[in-house]
């Protein structure tokens, strides 16, 4: 090796290990905001469901609310701001024709918990989920 590229090498390592060290942080950030997605997912799911079971349209409101907050809650997620929207108009179709309820569930969460901790700034998690009421049950 030649005297005047001595400790190139080095130089090269500190430059590069930044950049690799910022990608390796960007895959781990991706991969936890995708998880929080998949959370928002079950979220819609596990409230769609709920609000299915509820005897009338007014008691699916609640329910699914109650559930999406429980989803979020045991997967670890704190919603700033949760809103929870049910269209129950499937209650008002007659009993032995098919309906559904349609759950829309917006969360808006730090990204201190989606992300990394002391991460600043958050993100929306929204998904929708369509769940089909019992075709034979009393609705209302």
């Amino acid at each position: 090796m030649r005297g005047g590229e001595r400790g190139a090498t080095s130089i090269e390592l500190a430059i590069l290990t930044p950049a690799v060290i910022g990608f390796f942080a960007a895959v781990v950030i991706a991969g936890r905001i995708t998880l929080a997605l998949q959370a928002a997912d079950s979220a819609a799911y596990d409230a769609a469901r709920t609000a299915s079971l509820a005897r009338t349209a007014a008691a699916a409101q609640p329910a699914a609310t109650n559930a999406a907050r429980a989803s979020f809650s045991s997967q670890g997620i704190t919603c700033t701001s949760l809103t929870v929207t049910a269209n129950t108009n499937g209650f008002f179709v007659p009993v032995g024709q098919p309906a559904t309820v349609t759950v829309t569930v917006t969360c808006v969460a730090m990204l201190s918990d989606v992300a990394l901790p002391t991460m600043p700034g958050s993100t929306t998690l929204t998904s929708s989920f369509v769940s089909p009421l019992d075709r034979y049950r009393a609705r209302g």
